[in-house]
């Protein structure tokens, strides 16, 4: 009975760490409130894509170059979508987010051209339009996922002023670097949200690619020993496009 027992209590600790990681539980906008998406299956009003990580889980490097490092694992668009300005600010909610998992956090926008149901991911183009990383100390140091802890779990992105008006699809993302000192150790945990974009701006994004290209597994930024000495950090993915 004891040996029951304690491989009940080791089962539990380990289910309670896996769902510890969290996911973008609700949306702010123009002052509504809207269901992110919930990883075992979005409600019929979310505005968070649905995807396949009953756990809470993460991507790993090896599958960099899959179609789960776009929206997360085999995940899947939805019909519904955050209404909000151009120049206004969208608050994304986590659940939770463990302190350990010290990383950074982006945001990418593709254009969407027609209904968001319809969507074929591996056609989005995607644009970095903001990005928050190592901010100081070592070893492990302070880092943009600190502050959205600080926050209440909460990160404020800022839609771009000048971006034209109409559908898009916003890629929120935190890397967990805490096992990132060895191969295939990173975990990213990419959220996918519908937008749709209200204003007069004339800027359209420009220049974008496809996701399954832009990390590699030895990325300075992917295989990064966060238990060290370091003072600068080199956030993984293409440069932040101005608009």
């Amino acid at each position: 009975m004891h040996c029951n027992t304690l491989s009940l209590a080791a089962v539990a600790l380990l289910a309670s760490s896996v769902n510890a990681h969290g996911h973008v539980a609700k949306v702010i906008a123009g002052g509504q409130e809207y269901t992110g998406g919930i990883p075992h299956g979005a409600p019929s009003n979310a505005v968070g894509w649905a995807a396949g990580n009953q756990d809470n889980g993460f991507v790993e490097p090896a599958s960099f170059g899959s179609p789960d490092i776009i929206c997360h694992k085999s995940a899947r668009p939805v019909s519904n979508a955050v209404t909000v300005a151009a120049g206004d600010v969208v608050t994304l909610k986590w659940d939770t987010w463990p302190e350990s998992h010290h990383g950074p956090v982006t945001e990418y926008l593709a254009p969407v051209s027609g209904d968001f149901a319809s969507i074929n991911k591996g056609s989005l183009r995607w644009t970095k339009v903001a990005e928050k990383g190592y901010i100081s100390g070592s070893n492990p140091g302070n880092w943009a996922s600190d502050e959205l802890i600080r926050d209440g779990f909460a990160w404020k992105f800022t839609v771009p002023r000048n971006l034209k008006a109409g559908n898009y699809v916003l890629r929120h993302e935190i890397i967990g670097l805490h096992s990132a000192g060895q191969q295939n150790g990173a975990q990213a945990y990419p959220q996918c949200i519908n937008l749709k974009v209200t204003g007069s701006g004339s800027q359209a994004l420009s220049g974008g690619g496809d996701f399954t290209k832009f990390y590699s597994a030895s990325d300075p930024g992917i295989l990064f020993n966060l238990y060290g000495q370091f003072s600068s950090y080199q956030i993984p993915g293409p440069a932040v496009q101005r608009i």
